[in-house]
């Protein structure tokens, strides 16, 4: 074991080489722990990789280079139309097979916290389900053994934490005895961090023995694959498709056979899914063709003028929203993240207030932006992609994302629509809901997805409708 002294000279003398040495400023006052502390944020950065970007993106502010043409991307419908019909069929079942021979895994990113929301915890631990109070692991859980109880196989999970969440995380799964799913079916594994620079490129100290560290982004997901060994435990389980989805959507298919199956039947290399814009100013990214390129534009990127654009029909011309729900060949993201590839995904830079430490050695809270924070977008990599295709699904179906704590995007909304979905699956097996003067369910319901992980699974397996009365509680289960 490497003693904290050699530790120390060895960043010593790589913090001098890359004028970072005012991170060991308060070395001689600390104590034992706190010295193990600073070491090991300091084994999580990448001074190489720090280096150039500090010069092109602290130090330097890149601008977002607008293509010189925009157009709308093709995407597929929610339904197929006549033409397509058949392309569906096939590739529904080709999905499903897929799933029965073990060759697709699910991939959540739940790095976050639920400060936002008022939870002390890992997001993936904040209750989320209307009547149980089920947490998100719970749910995502449960759907994967709704999956098997369907195609008779059920997919691995891969989940990404990060440093601020990972135990946590660990203590949530053993706490609950990983949901009912077998323990080797699931893995965990940390996000890598980036510093937060000041403007003059210097790594901020949070406090006397602290880096002020942070997930590199949801792009930074595939490296961590490969570094948290997930590409390759998927190679031996022969995992060759990879659901991607975030902690923080209650509403999403974990494992779609059809979205799988276009992947794969269109030969794509990465695949996404997009909601019609809820309207044109949406803070979600477009779905556009960039110079020739699938790609996605941010809507802060975006000019308005493309936002405003209308079809001849009257239609919103730059519909499609991403959403973070992605299908990625294994290959793909091996390719994108072997150690020789000359292919990376670009840095995005954010200015933030972070907390720094005087020269006194007392942290101080700005009260203004003060530094500079580095991530990478998952989205960036579908234009290295070979035939990346988008897939339209239902907002009220897929997409309620739990990101406020009250208002648009909150845990209220969340529960309002998987209420409204579940009401909308026992009315298409013939079942009677009661409903207000405003239309909502008027009874709280919830269908647990390893019951059913969809409405046909569900008109599938229930036999007799249930007896629904205005002001009840049912749960299917």
């Amino acid at each position: 074991m490497t003693s904290t002294n050699d530790r120390f000279e060895a960043h010593r003398r790589q913090l001098a080489a890359c004028e970072q040495s005012h991170l060991l400023d308060f070395w001689p006052e600390l104590n034992e722990p706190q010295r193990a502390d600073l070491l090991d944020d300091l084994d999580q950065v990448d001074l190489e990789r720090c280096r150039p970007l500090i010069e092109t993106h602290v130090r330097g502010r890149p601008r977002f280079a607008l293509p010189t043409r925009i157009e709308p991307a093709p995407v597929l419908p929610v339904a197929p139309d006549a033409a397509n019909a058949e392309l569906y069929r096939r590739a529904e079942q080709l999905g499903a097979d897929a799933i029965r021979a073990g060759k697709v895994a699910a991939f959540t990113v739940a790095g976050g916290q639920g400060t936002r929301l008022g939870y002390d915890g890992p997001k993936g631990g904040f209750p989320i389900t209307p009547v149980r109070s089920h947490c998100l692991f719970h749910l995502f859980a449960q759907y994967l053994i709704g999956v098997e109880r369907r195609y008779g196989t059920r997919p691995p999970w891969y989940v990404m934490t990060s440093p601020s969440n990972h135990e946590a995380t660990l203590r949530i799964f053993e706490a609950h005895d990983f949901f009912g799913l077998d323990r080797a079916d699931v893995m965990f594994f940390q996000q890598g961090q980036m510093p937060a620079f000041l403007p003059d490129g210097r790594i901020v100290l949070a406090s006397k023995h602290r880096l002020a560290l942070s997930p590199d982004g949801h792009g930074g997901s595939l490296q961590a694959l490969r570094a948290g060994g997930a590409l390759v435990d998927m190679n031996h389980r022969g995992i060759d498709y990879i659901s991607y989805f975030q902690i923080d959507n209650p509403l999403v298919k974990a494992v779609d056979p059809l979205f799988i199956g276009l992947h794969i039947t269109l030969n794509s290399e990465m695949s996404s899914k997009a909601v019609s814009k809820a309207d044109d100013l949406e803070r979600v990214g477009n779905f556009c063709l960039a110079d020739g390129k699938l790609s996605v534009i941010e809507y802060s990127d975006l000019p308005e003028e493309y936002t405003l654009k209308r079809n001849p029909d009257g239609s919103r011309r730059f519909d499609a929203g991403s959403i973070a729900i992605h299908c990625l060949s294994r290959s793909f993201v091996e390719r994108l993240t072997d150690d020789g590839s000359d292919v990376h995904l670009p840095w995005h830079r954010a200015e933030k207030r972070v907390t720094t430490v005087g020269s006194d050695g007392i942290p101080v809270e700005p009260d203004a932006l003060n530094a500079v924070k580095l991530e990478m977008f998952i989205f960036d990599a579908i234009p290295l992609a070979s035939n990346p295709i988008v897939l339209y699904t239902p907002r009220e179906e897929e997409f309620s994302p739990v990101k406020n704590a009250e208002g648009v995007d909150s845990p209220a909304t969340a529960r309002r629509d998987l209420i409204r979905r579940a009401a909308r699956w026992l009315e298409s097996c013939g079942c009677t809901v009661p409903r207000g003067a405003d239309g909502e369910p008027a009874v709280e319901l919830e269908i647990a997805p390893d019951y059913a992980v969809d409405a046909v699974h569900l008109r599938e397996r229930l036999t007799s409708p249930p007896d629904l009365t205005a002001g009840s509680t049912y749960v299917l289960e």
